[in-house]
């Protein structure tokens, strides 16, 4: 199965909720590699890659996020894939 990167940015009350915590652990739970970290305007964002089902899987975790978080929108676009990454981690 072919590996897809996307790249990510999450709008809302999304800092200080443990959402890069939330966004690792499903990531690796579906064996996704890449990073989420936080933005200094108040945004998470993030680049994850593997297979298609797993990326849209924790797309839809990330448009619901943890309980304490209110996602306000979340926009995706697509990026090129990197060679030599072994795990998800928040930064």
């Amino acid at each position: 199965m072919s590996s897809k990167r996307i790249a990510f940015k999450v709008h809302g009350e999304v800092q200080g909720v443990n959402f890069r915590s939330f966004t690792q652990k499903k990531a690796n739970s579906y064996g996704l590699t890449g990073y989420v970290s936080n933005t200094s305007n108040g945004k998470v964002e993030g680049e994850a890659q593997g297979d298609e089902e797993s990326l849209q899987k924790l797309l839809k975790d990330i448009n619901q996020g943890p309980s304490a978080a209110h996602v306000v929108k979340v926009e995706k676009s697509e990026a090129d894939v990197k060679e030599g990454e072994s795990s998800f981690e928040a930064r």
